[in-house]
């Protein structure tokens, strides 16, 4: 799959929520961010699509349908762990490109959107690392149930920049932060250190993803005047649905430049204000 010569950046990060087949999907992703590190591409304009298009596998069900996840000790638990973890990553490549089709008529900067397609391919890598070892394990994407919430982030948050850099790197991708050096700890017991080792890279990577998001919001904020602390509370309590649930990687959120003043007065508390 490739790029057509002289396409824009936002059309072609459309193409690929467009595309259904996770493969294509990361292919399609290396191309784009290589035709925009030369330079030279137009930011152009689109309209993103409702929804990224989907595999017919895995299965989408409610969150509160999927199965509950197993130990990590035994096989089947640490191939469901990475199988969740995998579908994360898929929808985050999406995430990514959503936010730059979506708002490239916002009159972002250009850097903006160079953070952006770095973000992507950052997590169109991460997907195929999981996806490879999911098939080192003998199993592979779309072999077990996957939930449909992750995408309601987009969907709540598509009509302004601020409210999804608040909800998706600032309280997904953070969340991010807090749970993973649990999970390569638990990989790690279990003997299973090829799979820690990828968790270890997803970590380090998701660092610079939500400095990413702190970086914007905050410059976004205060180029319109807008308190960027107060500005996030507000954002994460109406359009975000569930709670800022401790405890907080402070060491990690804070080499991010993400300020415990922002969501520690939402710790433990839901939509509502």
């Amino acid at each position: 799959m490739t790029i057509a010569a002289g396409a824009a950046l936002a059309p072609s990060a459309a193409a690929i929520l467009e595309t259904a087949e996770p493969a294509g999907k990361v292919a399609l992703s290396r191309a784009l961010a290589a035709g925009w590190r030369l330079g030279g591409m137009e930011i152009g304009r689109t309209t993103a699509p409702l929804r990224p298009a989907r595999p017919s596998r895995p299965p989408l069900l409610p969150p509160r349908d999927m199965p509950k996840r197993r130990n990590f000790g035994s096989p089947a638990g640490r191939l469901a762990l990475l199988h969740a973890l995998a579908h994360i990553e898929l929808n985050a490549i999406d995430l990514a490109w959503d936010i730059v089709a979506r708002f490239a008529g916002d009159k972002l900067p250009r850097k903006f959107f160079d953070d952006w397609v770095g973000v992507a391919i950052e997590e169109a890598e991460h997907f195929a690392l999981l996806a490879g070892r999911l098939e080192g394990l003998g199993s592979s994407y779309g072999a077990l149930p996957a939930h449909d919430g992750l995408w309601e982030a987009a969907a709540a948050t598509a009509h302004d920049v601020l409210a999804r850099l608040a909800v998706v790197p600032l309280v997904l991708e953070a969340r991010g932060l807090d749970v993973t050096p649990d999970m390569m700890l638990r990989l790690e017991r279990a003997g299973d250190t090829e799979s820690a080792a990828i968790l270890d890279r997803i970590y380090r990577d998701e660092i610079g993803h939500v400095a990413v998001g702190a970086r914007w919001f905050q410059a976004l904020c205060r180029a319109r005047g807008l308190d960027p602390a107060a500005s996030y509370r507000d954002r994460v309590r109406r359009h975000f649905k569930g709670a800022l649930k401790p405890p907080f990687n402070r060491e990690a959120r804070d080499r991010a430049g993400f300020p415990a003043a922002y969501y520690e007065p939402l710790a433990c508390i839901g939509a509502a204000p």
